[in-house]
């Protein structure tokens, strides 16, 4: 008998994840096709990339990996990371393929800007080199944000694994003296 295939358990979230992603995509790759405007191609294709960042940053991040992240420039004009994530147990229990899209596309994602922005050097198009920075610079944002997050949310179970056990051995220490 065959284990049990396991499906999406989001599969809304994971399809506005990769329906962004792709919809900025396609259209620049095709909007030469049906326009002559740079200025519409920019517009449109770095509008749909800023709703992929946001959507990915707010939403699919949030729902598919559990993680969460944000930047604040505090009161010394410093930039500081912040992090949210569900706890371990939580994060355990996400379902694998959920998270198995969400790392994926977003890594693709920043593979296929990468080589259109090769083929803009290539071609010699530095305005269309732009539009690809931009779209570019949004993705690896996302990319360095949720590694972080996804770091410092196994830093903290680890500092709260740790703490648990010293407590826990305090305490046994502590009975064992008492009973003496």
């Amino acid at each position: 008998m065959q284990p049990p295939v396991e499906n999406y358990a989001n599969p809304k979230t994971c399809l506005f994840h990769v329906l962004f992603k792709g919809a900025a995509l396609a259209f620049y790759i095709l909007s030469a096709l049906f326009f002559n405007s740079f200025v519409i191609i920019f517009v449109v294709t770095v509008l749909l990339a800023a709703l992929d960042f946001w959507v990915v940053k707010n939403v699919s991040g949030r729902i598919l990996v559990g993680l969460r992240w944000w930047n604040e420039i505090n009161d010394l004009g410093e930039s500081v990371w912040k992090f949210e994530s569900l706890d371990q147990e939580s994060l355990a229990r996400m379902n694998k393929k959920d998270s198995w899209l969400f790392w994926w596309t977003l890594y693709l994602a920043a593979a296929a800007w990468l080589v259109l922005g090769i083929f803009s050097l290539i071609r010699f198009q530095a305005d269309y080199l732009l539009v690809v920075g931009v779209c570019l610079s949004l993705n690896v944002a996302n990319i360095i944000g949720f590694t972080k997050c996804k770091k410092d949310a196994k830093k903290q179970f680890q500092q709260f694994a740790s703490q648990t056990i010293a407590s826990r051995f305090q305490s046994t220490v502590q009975s064992a003296f008492t009973l003496v």
